[in-house]
């Protein structure tokens, strides 16, 4: 059994949108932009988790991850400015579509006690966040270090214009939304 690609549903979902949502042309259809996977690593000083987070997020994605730091030093935190607080990637064209094809087929169906997304999880300006709590549903990393899980955010973005729009898409696309 053939599996369809996310680049093969997003042209499937044109059409099927199309007469609702009152299409011209597929310019004015949604389409993907871009996917955004951010870990954050906590103020703590320990740079061996966060070599272990990059190593992890690179072999998950095929691409290195960005630092980000801290903006502000928070005292009941203990960040200065300046102090590596999280890890960021954003995927575009073949890894983008590649990445969620992983995801969608491979990885989510691993997880253990999953029910779906929250439909509310899609914000108004047609993105959905997905958060995975633990990295090791995806098949690239290594079962035994087991001590070191960490979660992730899974932002989609895409170019819908509002919440029901985008609610429609990225079911044709294949999120799995909870039925509530």
């Amino acid at each position: 059994m053939k599996t369809i690609s996310v680049k093969e549903k997003e042209d499937k979902a044109f059409e099927a949108m199309k007469g609702d949502f009152h299409y011209k042309n597929r310019m004015q259809g949604p389409r993907l932009t871009k996917v955004i996977v951010s870990v954050g690593t906590g103020s703590n000083k320990d740079k061996k988790r966060n070599e272990l987070v990059v190593d992890r997020l690179a072999k998950i994605t095929g691409q290195k991850a960005a630092t980000r730091t801290a903006k502000k030093a928070i005292a009941s935190f203990k960040t200065r400015v300046g102090d590596t607080v999280g890890q960021q990637i954003t995927l575009r064209g073949a890894r983008m579509y590649g990445f969620l094809d992983k995801l969608f087929n491979i990885s989510l169906p691993r997880t253990k006690d999953f029910r779906g997304f929250a439909p509310t999880s899609v914000d108004a300006m047609g993105n959905v966040t997905l958060g995975v709590k633990e990295h090791t549903i995806f098949p690239e990393t290594s079962d035994e270090d087991i001590k070191d899980v960490f979660g992730m955010a899974i932002t989609i973005v895409s170019t819908a214009k509002s919440k029901t729009e985008a609610q429609v898409f990225f079911t044709h696309l294949g999120v799995p939304f909870r039925k509530e």
